[in-house]
């Protein structure tokens, strides 16, 4: 685990970050590695919340479902971010990898004692938590403001937020670890709505769609300004 954070490309991005070298031994005594395969989930909604874990590479996501069985995806988490719920007994959302994932994997109950021992840590939790917070609160305003186009927008500036590689040039580009039915999904539209919005983007040469899943945004500003409600 010590080699593990010394060669982590998130470390400074995620809740380590707040860590010394010497204060990192208490979680590198409880903490594996662990990788998730595309499509294999890392629990259930409903099991008892053993683990806790920093996403360290690929996308995963939280879905939960009606009594039905159909299922809604509630969130996506990136590279850095924190995954499961401390002092939840119990997992609220299913949490799968939608990519192949690297995880660093603590116990539930070990990472509590951390963050008892740690203030830094648990002030850095609850910072993440409030930004998860404001996070979803607008996406509700995505979900039951914006128009079709502007949710679509909206999310491919998420995206590429998180996933673009070649920051610096003009074109970003990043490849869509969701289908356009997730997509759909996410944002409460149809399929068809979906293709018709990304058709109508690279009309208008905001964006590029090289294959299926590669995305290249050819306007960044452009983009930003469809994404905004007027």
């Amino acid at each position: 685990m010590a080699q593990i954070c010394s060669e982590c490309a998130v470390r400074d991005q995620s809740l380590c970050g707040s860590l010394s070298d010497t204060e990192l031994t208490t979680l590198n005594s409880i903490g594996r590695s662990r990788h998730l395969n595309r499509g294999e989930t890392l629990v259930w909604a409903g099991d008892d919340a053993l683990v806790c874990a920093n996403l360290l590479s690929g996308v995963l996501k939280l879905s939960a479902s009606t009594a039905d069985g159909r299922e809604q995806i509630v969130g996506l988490l990136y590279p850095a971010d924190f995954v499961g719920r401390p002092f939840a007994e119990e997992a609220e959302h299913s949490i799968t990898a939608l990519t192949d994932v690297e995880l660093c994997v603590f116990p539930r109950k070990g990472f509590e004692n951390a963050l008892e021992t740690h203030a830094r840590l648990e002030r850095m939790l609850l910072r993440r938590t409030l930004c998860a917070l404001d996070e979803a609160r607008a996406r509700m305003l995505m979900l039951g403001r914006k128009t079709a186009e502007e949710k679509v927008a909206s999310f491919l500036i998420d995206m590429a937020l998180h996933l673009a590689r070649n920051t610096a040039s003009r074109v970003t580009e990043f490849e869509l670890p969701v289908t356009r039915a997730q997509i759909a999904d996410v944002l409460g539209l149809t399929i068809e709505t979906v293709s018709r919005q990304l058709t109508k983007l690279k009309r208008d040469r905001l964006i590029d769609l090289p294959t299926g899943r590669q995305v290249m945004i050819l306007d960044r500003g452009a983009l930003r300004l469809r994404s905004e409600a007027a």
